[in-house]
């Protein structure tokens, strides 16, 4: 688990499958380190009415760890960088796999309330006849939003990261053993709402797909400009809100363009369904890429 945002290295994280009801509890990565801290802190103060203030500290430190943090002349080595190296090692299997079965795999990234769930189903329900898709909810608890796919007929599995904030790439892995998705379909994983940890945590995923809602602030983008730079797409949904809401849209589309020139962007509604005939549009031509690719190679 990430270090930098305090999710434990002890989450339980599960998959729930939801068509058998199995639960199956994910081994997590060893990251576990013990420190040992030696301590010895001596203070002097002498205060005069110059208020001069002497101070004298010694520092004993005995640090006997697999792995361990260091700062030294400002360079810091961070147990993190081995946890997102393993992480991204198990993501290009991860990558492997969907590209030798022509599955192209989305990492939907947001904040939570975004509307990630019923753009899902929305999708769902208006491809399901041209284009198999299934689902990889991420939450920290509940299956909740796994039942709402599920009740789509789409293939589902929960996977439940316990105090963790994101998914990792050892647990979609797992989920994949039970969702089985066919070859030449979709899969969508709908991640924990964050938008922070998922950025830095690969999948093996094709791209990530940041949705925004027009409930949420126009300066989002430069908010969090990590995760709209690892993406590929910006969905900016609920604009039938707009009316209702001080959002600049423009605003918010220059932001996302600051932070990544290259960002595809949809403005739409999963609710009214206005604007989601050039999302399915750019999802057919993506799986259609892959297969001429790979009837190249």
């Amino acid at each position: 688990m990430c270090l930098t945002c305090g999710c434990s290295d002890n989450a339980k994280a599960t998959v729930t499958d939801l068509d058998t009801g199995k639960i199956v509890e994910i081994e997590a990565h060893d990251h576990s380190h013990s420190h040992e801290h030696g301590h010895s802190h001596s203070h002097g103060h002498e205060h005069g009415h110059d208020h001069h203030h002497d101070h004298s500290h010694t520092h004993n430190h005995d640090h006997s760890s697999a792995h361990t943090h260091a700062g030294m002349h400002g360079t810091t080595i961070s147990l993190e960088a081995e946890i997102l190296a393993k992480n991204n090692l198990l993501a290009a299997r991860n990558r492997g796999w969907f590209e030798g079965r022509n599955i192209l795999a989305l990492n939907l990234v947001s904040s939570p309330g975004s509307g990630k769930t019923t753009l899902l189903e929305c999708t769902i329900s208006d491809l399901k006849d041209i284009l198999p898709i299934s689902v990889v909810e991420g939450d920290q608890e509940t299956i909740n939003d796994a039942e709402r796919i599920k009740n789509t007929g789409c293939r589902v599995v929960q996977i439940n990261t316990g105090t963790g904030c994101h998914l990792e790439a050892d647990m979609l892995a797992r989920g994949m053993e039970d969702l089985q998705p066919p070859i030449d379909s979709v899969v969508m994983i709908e991640n924990v709402g964050n938008l922070v940890c998922p950025a830095l945590f690969d999948l093996g995923e094709k791209c990530k797909v940041a949705i925004l809602s027009v409930t949420e602030g126009e300066d989002k983008p430069i908010k969090y400009p990590h995760m709209f730079r690892a993406a590929e797409v910006m969905i900016l949904n609920k604009i039938d809100l707009l009316p209702y809401l001080n959002f600049k849209v423009d605003d918010c589309i220059d932001y996302a363009r600051k932070v990544n020139p290259n960002i595809k962007i949809f403005q739409l509604s999963a609710t009214t369904g206005e604007g989601m005939n050039n999302w399915y549009d750019w999802l057919q031509q993506q799986i259609q890429k892959k297969s001429d690719n790979n009837a190249i190679v």
